[in-house]
């Protein structure tokens, strides 16, 4: 089939004449001045977020994704006009909180709210340049990871049994406790990343309209 068509018009070597060229171009026109205030709208959109932009880590990068997604979402859900539609919309705005959850690397610091801490400086006996020299203290005033760790029972375990071992362990098991909390924290992070990339990798080719 595919002979019989380069017969009746050769692909390679086809040239569109004059009157071909302003037919076609007739044919689009009626979408430039659609197009172009859609152009002018994008513009104004994007602005704040293309303003804010640095090339200097991942969050800006997660910003313009996070940015186009929730819009596409928001395109795709108004229009309905596949039976998909409001799924793929509730998908693409479930990706958008993955992202703010790690930009805002909430599952790393949540271990922080079960315990707090007292940090100072204490003079130490060196000296550096003749100038007197400080070291960093921190002292736990009050933890609570046992409510951490029946939050997240099974992560607690790998973390117990060294299945997570990302930190440096004490003899003493109850300095291990914090230990503890930041590999499941970190463990959760991890787990956050590898599902946003996850659902994206599954369902980015189906988010048309």
């Amino acid at each position: 089939m595919e002979d019989k068509i380069k017969e009746i018009v050769d692909f390679d070597n086809y040239k569109p004449t004059t009157f071909e060229k302003i037919k076609w171009w007739l044919q689009d026109a009626r979408y430039y001045p659609r197009n172009f205030v859609d152009s002018v709208k994008n513009l104004i959109a994007w602005f704040p977020i293309i303003w804010k932009d640095r090339d200097w880590d991942d969050h800006y990068i997660f910003e313009v994704l996070k940015f186009k997604i929730k819009r596409q979402a928001k395109y795709i859900g108004s229009r309905n006009i596949h039976t998909n539609a409001k799924r793929d919309e509730e998908i693409m705005n479930l990706v958008a909180i993955l992202i703010q959850l790690e930009q805002d690397e909430t599952y790393n610091m949540e271990y922080m709210d079960y315990h707090k801490t007292k940090n100072y400086f204490v003079k130490t006996d060196d000296e550096f340049a003749g100038e007197e020299t400080y070291e960093w203290k921190s002292s736990e005033l009050t933890e609570n990871f046992d409510e951490f760790f029946n939050k997240y029972p099974r992560q607690y375990k790998k973390a117990v049994s060294g299945e997570l071992k990302r930190f440096t362990r004490y003899d003493d098991e109850t300095k291990n406790k914090q230990i503890y909390a930041m590999e499941i924290a970190h463990e959760n992070q991890e787990r956050c990343h590898r599902l946003l990339f996850k659902i994206l990798a599954n369902n980015i080719r189906k988010w048309w309209d």
